[in-house]
């Protein structure tokens, strides 16, 4: 009785439009008041924020974050699609495959996919409209492939599950790596077949010279490097991803003081959209933690671990299950919303199956990325939408192609999940 009235005080609060933290924090106060009382609640709420954010990996947030906005500050975007353009450029469809490209480099120095989606928007839609691309196959490769900074690390929803469920930053990371890889080969097939159905819906092949080619690599180095950094001294064990963060937002700094774009101005509005995000994320973690005590004094996971074993279902088909509650989620809340929500409760079902929390926590980001390109959300979607000042519709109608090659690539990621599991496992 007392968790149906905190999950629908909770929908209550949501559908007011009340912010995610507060909504949770409010609904799992009241449980906590339902289930022990005044003194208990206030010794909770006495001792969760400390507990809470006093993790030393915490630092890794503010930091990758203020990398994000010192990229952006610099203009790399551009150079990062025009380096792919030359490159793939020969290939059919070559700006939309090249959009792809620069999702995932884009992505991996930004960790924001509602960035990176508009920053996308407002670099590869204009390019692709000039070459007479169909409008759709340009709103629809840009809106997914913005979903990829999640997956690409350093990722903001990776460190969110890693302090949520208590798991290594660091082999999330390395673990997002080849699943971001599949992922991106993944939108670039997708065009492709789309192009090889109706050729119509992009031009002709165009060629790039050596010179150009070279000239696009140059502009494109410091993503390059500044990624290899960040990402190979994780993997070798040289740093941790909080020093990692730290030397990634200096690098970030520097190219963005090279690219004669850096402003006394710049710098305060990246320091304060990298406070704020980080204090949106640090109100989650409170009431994520504030939940989780909920969760445990009502034996809500026990109840639902023995329900399931009880039903004698094989392992897969409660992962399938698990797996359709996630894609339901994601069409009306955000992936934060759903770790806070769900990893309390939904991780220890999954661990007594047998599965990693590792693979378990890249799995949820992937089918996340489908949350974030289908309705009635769709953050990323109304993001594109903005940007080029097109009809919602039209944008989902051109990413829906690319929603059901998702759902092969998580296949792919489910029945092989050594694809996720052998970087982190060799991880110094």
């Amino acid at each position: 009785m007392t968790v149906a009235v905190v999950v629908s005080l909770l929908c209550l609060l949501l559908l007011l439009r009340i912010p995610v933290a507060f909504a949770i924090l409010v609904s799992a106060t009241a449980g906590l008041w339902m289930v022990a009382g005044t003194g208990v609640v206030s010794g909770i709420l006495e001792t969760a924020p400390i507990s809470a954010t006093a993790a030393y990996e915490f630092v890794t947030v503010p930091m990758f974050l203020l990398m994000a906005e010192f990229v952006i500050i610099s203009g790399i975007a551009d150079g990062i699609f025009r380096a792919a353009a030359a490159w793939v450029g020969r290939l059919p469809g070559g700006l939309a495959i090249a959009t792809a490209l620069a999702g995932a480099g884009f992505g991996a120095i930004s960790g924001s996919s509602t960035a990176s989606a508009a920053t996308l928007s407002a670099t590869s839609v204009p390019a692709m409209l000039r070459e007479n691309y169909e409008p759709r196959l340009a709103y629809g490769v840009v809106a997914i492939s913005g979903t990829l900074a999640m997956l690409i690390p350093p990722s903001v929803a990776m460190i969110l599950y890693g302090l949520i469920a208590d798991v290594s930053i660091a082999a999330m990371f390395v673990g997002g790596v080849i699943p971001g890889i599949i992922v991106a080969l993944t939108i670039i097939l997708t065009v492709l077949v789309i192009i090889w159905i109706d050729p119509r819906k992009a031009p002709p092949i165009r060629h790039y010279t050596h010179a150009e080619r070279t000239q696009a690599l140059k502009v494109a180095a410091p993503m390059v490097l500044l990624f290899m950094a960040v990402t190979g001294i994780i993997y070798t064990g040289i740093a941790t991803p909080t020093e990692a963060s730290a030397l990634g937002a200096l690098g970030a700094f520097c190219i963005a003081l090279v690219s004669g774009r850096l402003t006394v101005g710049n710098v305060f509005h990246a320091a304060s959209g990298a406070a704020r995000t980080t204090c949106m994320i640090l109100l989650v973690i409170m009431s994520a933690h504030v939940l989780t005590y909920f969760v445990v004094l009502t034996g809500v996971t026990d109840s639902l671990i023995a329900a399931i074993h009880a039903l004698e279902m094989p392992r897969w088909g409660v992962l399938l299950i698990v797996y359709a509650i996630f894609l339901v989620l994601g069409c009306f809340l955000d992936l934060a919303a759903i770790l806070v929500l769900t990893i309390p409760v939904v991780l220890p079902l999954i661990t007594s199956l047998g599965y990693d929390p590792i693979w378990f926590g890249i799995m949820i980001i992937v089918i996340g990325e489908v949350g974030l390109v289908t309705p009635p959300v769709g953050l990323n979607v109304f993001v594109v939408a903005r940007v080029t000042q097109q009809p919602v519709g039209e944008v989902f109608r051109g990413v829906t192609p690319h929603v059901i090659a998702h759902l092969g690539a998580i296949a792919l990621l489910t029945i092989f999940p050594e694809l996720v599991l052998w970087l982190p496992n060799t991880m110094r």
